[in-house]
């Protein structure tokens, strides 16, 4: 019979966590007891550390071929608000971000129907001359099939081509939720679960790191939520590649779907997602508390359940804030060094890959 004793006693002698332990997770109210549990495996894993980085996201087009229900960021054609970055004006943004210290570019954007594959390639060439010490962490896997579509190239060419071009990693969006029916529900244009896999293996295994995400708190169940978990974490055994995992929270507001989806009742659900990813996933170190969705205060007390990573300081974050998000935009480094230890942990700027740039190596 699975209880919440059962489940520590398989965390603490490092036996696996089977879906249906993570479905009692999901399902139980012991907020305190789940997030203690979470807390003390990620002290196994990081001690007291918790990451961020100096990053700066730049999102070079808000046009999609797409109309995902969830996303208030897309505009077609000619919408008002819509528009698309030449390689100058990413360039200077880069530069820009390199000058305030920044060591990542975190370059995603709509499936423009008209952008050729050239044009991908100019973007990164352009940053890499404008800012040739960035990290690139670019594309999502949406994209990269949008690419391989584009140009008639396969997945694996297309990784070769943006990586001759300055591709250093990838970022984790596009997963959303896997589970087909519903996926058809709220992304019926989008790739699907299978595809987002097949080609984040194809990246791991060309050498590129990335991250995953899942995003919840729309209409998925949890069962929902631990397929997902249970299909990174089989890829994850067979690859490696990821380097962190951010569970991502649906904001209603300006969405198809936010009309559709009751108001949230507070952060528990949020912190119980980050407490059964950090106990489920015992493949992936870094478990991500992204602090633009989730506001300032819940990501803070997320790094006590089981949390160590806080992203960055992301300067112009607009995805999430399209569709309501009520953080700042970004957030410098020295008030992530604050939350940080008023949490009671201790900050450590990192780079793109998790190496240690400044703080406790």
């Amino acid at each position: 019979m699975i209880s919440l004793d059962s489940i520590a006693g398989k965390v603490l002698s490092g036996e696996r966590l089977s879906d249906a332990d993570a479905l009692f997770l999901f399902q139980s109210d012991e907020l305190a007891a789940i997030g203690g549990l979470a807390a003390e495996k990620n002290a196994l894993v990081n001690g007291r550390r918790v990451f961020f980085n100096v990053n700066r996201h730049i999102n070079y087009t808000n046009i999609c071929r797409n109309r995902c229900r969830f996303c208030a960021f897309r505009r077609d054609p000619g919408e008002t608000g819509a528009y698309l970055l030449d390689r100058e004006q990413v360039g200077a943004l880069a530069a820009e971000a390199a000058a305030c210290g920044a060591t990542e570019i975190h370059l995603v954007g709509g499936l423009h129907p008209d952008l050729p594959f050239e044009a991908y390639l100019e973007m990164l060439r352009g940053l890499k001359s404008r800012a040739p010490g960035l990290h690139l962490k670019a594309f999502t896997a949406v994209e990269i099939d949008h690419l391989s579509s584009v140009s008639g190239l396969p997945v694996p060419m297309v990784l070769e081509r943006l990586r001759q071009a300055g591709l250093d990693s990838l970022p984790g969006g596009g997963a959303e939720i896997f589970a087909e029916p519903l996926r058809n529900l709220l992304c019926s244009d989008k790739i699907s679960g299978a595809r987002w896999l097949e080609i984040m293996e194809a990246a791991h295994r060309s050498g590129l790191r990335s991250n995953a995400t899942m995003l919840y708190g729309h209409i998925e169940t949890f069962a929902d939520r631990v397929d997902h978990l249970s299909r990174l974490r089989e890829l994850q055994d067979r690859t490696g590649g990821f380097q962190a995992f951010i569970p991502l929270l649906f904001q209603p507001g300006n969405s198809p779907l936010g009309r559709e989806v009751p108001a949230r009742c507070g952060g528990a659900d949020d912190l119980k997602t980050i407490a059964v990813a950090r106990l489920y996933l015992d493949n992936v170190d870094n478990i991500k508390a992204y602090w633009v969705l989730l506001g300032e205060r819940i990501a803070q007390v997320a790094l006590c359940f089981g949390a160590n990573d806080l992203d960055g300081t992301v300067v112009e974050e607009n995805i999430g804030h399209e569709a309501g998000a009520a953080s700042p935009r970004g957030l410098g480094r020295d008030r992530i060094e604050r939350l940080i230890r008023l949490a009671g942990r201790e900050p450590v700027e990192r780079d793109s890959l998790y190496r240690v740039k400044r703080g406790s190596g």
